[in-house]
């Protein structure tokens, strides 16, 4: 007769697997892929923008780091592990691919060449960062008084 612990393990063997698992690492990934591994919550990837430091600092993916091309494998190899997941993008799609085959090159299992880049992040409405992302607020952005003044204001000329 078995013990009820061996009468568990035995029930848990013969149940489907229900836990949902995040979507895989794709060899080119579509900017819905990195959205749903982000929206999942899970922390294992790191995305890499390879664009100059100027376009870097415009624009880019939230959380992304910068490793220009020319300086990209030796970044990359003295601050990310070669079995992590990496989703990296550059300028044009022929830009990533490049990055991504020099990273390959160089060890890393894990690579995700981001097609479309930032454009194809954006149309899905990714979040965003850099300068070019932010608008002036204005000098009554933070003056609650001025912006309530501005409101009434306006609302009388609606009326």
């Amino acid at each position: 007769m078995k013990t009820i612990p061996d009468q568990i393990a035995d029930i848990k063997e013969k149940l489907p697997d229900f836990t949902p698992t995040p979507p895989g690492l794709k060899a080119q990934a579509s900017s819905h892929d990195l959205k749903d591994r982000l929206d999942w919550g899970e922390p294992g990837l790191t995305i890499v923008d390879v664009r100059d430091r100027e376009s870097f600092d415009k624009s880019r993916i939230i959380g992304a780091l910068p490793m220009p091309i020319d300086e990209l494998v030796e970044a990359a190899k003295s601050s990310l592990e070669t079995i992590r997941d990496i989703y990296i993008y550059g300028e044009t799609d022929e830009q990533t691919a490049e990055a991504a085959d020099l990273l390959r090159q160089a060890g890393f299992t894990k690579v995700a060449e981001l097609k479309g880049g930032i454009p194809a992040w954006k149309a899905i409405e990714g979040p965003i960062d850099g300068a070019m992302e932010h608008d002036n607020p204005g000098p009554d952005a933070y003056n609650v008084f001025a912006r309530l003044k501005h409101r009434a204001k306006a609302q009388k000329i609606n009326r």
